[in-house]
């Protein structure tokens, strides 16, 4: 019988490729599950957002200026910094949504950060 040499080595490579696929997808589920752990006892156990040390403008930078403008000086939603907008309109806009604007729950910013992050735009 005449036996094909390739096959076989075409059989490893694609075992090879399936299994650094499957380690690498196995890896980046477990470094996730670590990071939120580690975040979670930073929190004292609980999984909702921190009101320790806020960065606001970080906050402000990583979920308001894709809507807001860089500047948060208004782009497809109203201008953010400099607002005039009473605390609690704010507080009610940013917590429920308006239009487009969506809701952001207590687990995603506490009410304390909120408080922080309007003194940022008012600023």
């Amino acid at each position: 019988m005449n036996r094909n040499p390739i096959i076989p080595f075409l059989l490893i490579i694609f075992l090879g490729v399936g299994l650094v696929f499957l380690l690498s997808s196995y890896g980046a589920n477990t470094s996730d599950e670590g990071e939120k752990d580690a975040a979670t006892e930073q929190e004292g156990g609980e999984d909702t957002a921190s009101s320790g040390d806020f960065d606001a403008e970080g906050y402000a930078k990583q979920n308001c200026a894709s809507c807001h403008g860089q500047d948060f000086s208004g782009a497809m939603g109203p201008a953010l910094q400099g607002t005039s907008m009473a605390e609690e309109d704010f507080h009610d806009i940013v917590r429920n949504g308006k239009n487009a604007m969506p809701a952001h729950s207590e687990d995603q910013i506490s009410d304390d950060d909120m408080k922080v992050l309007y003194q940022y735009f008012t600023e």
